[in-house]
């Protein structure tokens, strides 16, 4: 499946909103392991779906609408709609409204619409290896709600289709996985750390191989300190 195809026609978002056929949704899912791209647009349509979730499902107390003194039988019907209209801008509409407003806006600008806001910049970077358990990984020091690049050696010595990167924060807390294909010959890949909300600590990035027959098997893991610099 051709990428600009995919992009053009919304697939990562038709897919997350299951509205795709049975046939385009696998020949997507098999487009989604080979592309790093996508693969971070779904993780990031997943979090801002969730999000949506979470905050319209917040119960709001209903507001009530006075009408004392009693008005016209012409006018009330105008008053109760600019009463219902306003009800809008009061703490308990406005405060959820505007936090969904604020992530469809992000969801935009970091999805949606990527270029609007791409320029050239230096990341902070490190490189890790695969299987290296146990072993001090490097210092990375980023500045707050930044991202970064890591550069991940994984050993040759198996026959793989693809891989998975995992990266778990301090808490030892999943925070996300990232499929990409094994290319014959290739040991090192370029990771983009997208920005977020990070705290200071030890990270691990654990790497699980894929075979042709989908056979899975733990490669090992590397971990790396990151310092935010606020």
């Amino acid at each position: 499946m051709d990428h600009v195809v995919v992009v053009r026609q919304k697939m990562a978002e038709r897919y997350l909103l299951n509205e795709l056929e049975p046939e385009v949704r696998d020949e997507f899912e098999e487009h989604y392991f080979d592309c790093p791209v996508c693969a971070q647009d779904m993780c990031a349509g997943a979090d801002f779906l969730e999000h949506s979730r979470i905050l319209l499902a917040e119960k709001t107390a209903p507001v009530p609408i006075r009408t004392n003194p009693p008005v016209p039988a012409k006018s009330a019907g105008a008053g109760l709609f600019t009463s219902s209209w306003l009800a809008w801008f009061r703490p308990t509409f406005a405060v959820p409204a505007m936090a969904l407003l604020l992530v469809v806006i992000g969801y935009q600008n970091l999805v949606m619409f990527p270029n609007s806001a791409a320029r050239p910049h230096i990341l902070p970077w490190a490189s890790i290896t695969a299987g290296t358990w146990g072993v001090t990984g490097p210092s990375i020091t980023v500045p707050e709600k930044s991202g970064f690049l890591l550069f991940v050696r994984i050993p040759q010595g198996g026959t793989y289709a693809r891989y998975i990167a995992d990266l778990y924060n301090p808490q030892g807390k999943l925070e996300w996985s990232l499929p990409f294909s094994a290319t014959p010959g290739q040991e090192e890949w370029p990771m983009q750390i997208p920005a977020g909300s990070r705290e200071s600590g030890t990270y691990r990035l654990s790497v699980h191989g894929t075979t042709a027959t989908g056979e899975s098997k733990d490669l090992g893991s590397a971990s790396f300190e990151l310092q935010i610099q606020k």
